[in-house]
């Protein structure tokens, strides 16, 4: 049998490092476009807004560099601090309910059926876009006219005004929002149920657990990973509502549908304030930055208990 000599393995050796470097240049070619993607449109105005946070501009004369005046002038704005309030009040809205009501949804079409166009119906909302969903529901809501508020009279309540009073108008734009969004965050979830093996719940009915210690002691927990993921994405895409408060009620009344994103854009393009207005994006940016760290060390999202 012939066998490969000195020479020969040494060449061999010497060979196996040129198609590994072969195999890098192929790979950062084909990461190039989203690289450049992700260079000029997230790095890029990322680093433009930290500097234009220290500097006062409006658009029509070049940036001037004021130092901290932004940062200190949004510690010391009141409007500031209430738009963040309505924000982390409409946030916690939107994630307990749309958290849980996606976790039902996710688990019965695990449990009870698995039929692909029940999973189309449960994403038509979120196929709608935010706009058209917010003129779809001003008019729904309507104190006057809205088809929401004739049934509720039909039935003999009173009519809500849903839109147009600082108590229900947070939790009117959260359920908006959840009917949106709770179909996209419960396939999220059922994907993650599918990396559950059946074997564990077989297990667990041998024992004589019931339906629902199962869900407690085997789906919860080896559903962290994928419960922390969505809880991460849902959070961040909470603290950018936008839309939705300003097609129905442009902040009002009196400021109490008043979320940062919007009065970001206020200041920003309504006054032209853009050295203001990024110091509070800026902010917005650490506060989203804290909070993610935050989840993503309390949930543990980088293990899983399956092993």
């Amino acid at each position: 049998m012939a066998t490969a000599t000195p020479t020969q393995q040494q060449a061999s050796r010497r060979k196996a490092p040129t198609g590994y470097r072969d195999d890098t240049r192929l790979a950062l070619l084909f990461i190039l476009p989203a690289l450049i993607g992700f260079s000029v449109f997230m790095i890029w105005p990322t680093l433009r807004g930290i500097y234009l946070s220290f500097t006062k501009f409006n658009l029509l004369t070049p940036p001037k560099f004021n130092g901290l005046d932004n940062y200190i002038r949004m510690v010391q704005d009141p409007v500031f601090w209430n738009a963040l309030k309505v924000t982390l009040y409409y946030v916690a809205l939107n994630i307990g309910l749309q958290t849980v009501l996606a976790l039902v949804i996710a688990v019965m079409m695990q449990r009870l059926t698995q039929k692909t166009w029940l999973r189309g119906i449960v994403l038509t909302p979120y196929l709608v876009s935010n706009v058209v969903a917010a003129m779809v529901f001003l008019w729904i809501l309507d104190y006057q006219l809205g088809i929401g508020n004739t049934i509720l009279a039909g039935l003999g309540f009173d009519r809500l005004p849903f839109l147009s009073s600082d108590t229900w108008v947070i939790p009117t734009i959260a359920l908006i929002n959840v009917w949106r969004h709770v179909g996209y965050t419960a396939l999220l979830i059922f994907a993650g149920l599918q990396m559950i093996p059946e074997t564990v719940y077989e297990a667990g009915k041998i024992d004589g657990a019931s339906e629902v210690r199962m869900f407690r002691s085997i789906t919860i927990p080896l559903l962290r990973p994928i419960l922390s993921l969505v809880l991460i994405i849902t959070v961040v895409g909470s603290f950018q509502v936008f839309d939705t408060v300003a097609i129905a009620t442009r902040g009002g009344p009196v400021d109490s549908s008043r979320v940062l994103q919007f009065y970001i854009y206020d200041v920003a393009f309504g006054r032209f304030q853009f050295g203001y207005a990024s110091a509070m994006s800026v902010a917005l940016l650490a506060v989203l930055v804290v909070i993610t760290f935050v989840q993503y060390r309390l949930t543990r999202a980088e293990s899983s208990d399956l092993a």
